[in-house]
């Protein structure tokens, strides 16, 4: 009986440090939470099994509630796979490396910005903007905010000096529409592709597009900078084989994915005042 006491805890000893190393080999992967957590759940949990399958280990889908949450776990290393659009990923690219870039539709792999106003307003062209109301989705939206900054310096605007500037309620596309329809901004920024729900809130004939603004390089599958070669090999060989009509891609409703590097995410930097 002595001697058992001694072989169980040695086996006990040895669970434990086997539960230890399966922990230590999870990861988490995230998407930053432009949806609600249930769609942000639909989107991810395909490419989460998948990538469980490619790493041998498993990958949990994780849902933050906000923008700022999201950039601060990954900037943290509490999530190791993230799924983000061009802004947050160069806030994160000190922790975090770029794999590859979503491709969709016409657009391909990029998108931009629209500065949309009320039809009948006197807004008429960019510099009309100098001391209006703009509405914005918020200051980390790459197409409800950044593109439009681009290209309003290109034009010797200052955004945030030459304009009045607020991010509506809940960072939401549609808000910003709806504040340009019921008079409470002068003009809006919106991502392009959220045009076509317009009519969903507002009758479209009463919003007009002044300006389609800068190109922006599209969402970012990033990874922790910790992870090795191999494993980030592994998974961009996966993620560049994924066919257009299969489970991933269509839950994330993209076309696919092509291979990225950090600098081609500089035209973001240098609208966010991060280069010159």
């Amino acid at each position: 009986m002595k001697r058992a006491l001694p072989v169980l805890a040695i086996l006990t000893f040895l669970l434990f440090l086997s539960t230890q190393v399966r922990a230590e080999k999870s990861y988490k992967l995230s998407m930053l939470p432009r949806y609600s957590p249930g769609e942000i759940n639909k989107r991810i949990t395909p490419l989460a099994k998948l990538l469980s399958k490619v790493l041998h280990v498993t990958v949990e889908p994780t849902i933050v509630m906000n923008f700022d949450q999201y950039t601060k776990h990954l900037n943290k290393g509490d999530i190791q796979i993230g799924y983000e659009n061009p802004y947050i990923y160069v806030l994160v690219s000190g922790a975090h490396e770029v794999l590859a870039m979503a491709v969709k539709g016409k657009s391909g792999d990029k998108f931009r910005g629209i500065i949309i106003t009320k039809r009948g307003s006197n807004i008429k062209d960019l510099a009309d903007l100098k001391g209006k109301r703009i509405a914005i989705v918020s200051r980390t939206s790459a197409g409800g905010y950044l593109s439009q900054k681009l290209t309003l310096m290109k034009n010797g605007i200052d955004l945030e000096k030459d304009c009045n500037v607020f991010a509506v309620t809940n960072n939401k596309q549609e808000n910003v529409i709806i504040s340009v329809f019921i008079g409470e901004a002068d003009a809006g920024f919106i991502r392009e592709s959220a045009l076509s729900r317009a009519a969903i809130f507002v009758p479209p004939s009463q919003i007009v597009v002044i300006n389609r603004s800068a190109w922006l390089p599209n969402w970012a599958l990033s990874v922790s900078r910790s992870f090795s070669k191999k494993q980030k090999e592994a998974i961009q060989k996966v993620l560049l084989s994924l066919k257009k009509d299969g489970p991933v891609l269509k839950a994330l409703k993209i076309d696919s994915f092509k291979l990225a590097t950090d600098s081609d995410y500089n035209s973001v930097r240098k609208a966010a005042g991060m280069l010159p």
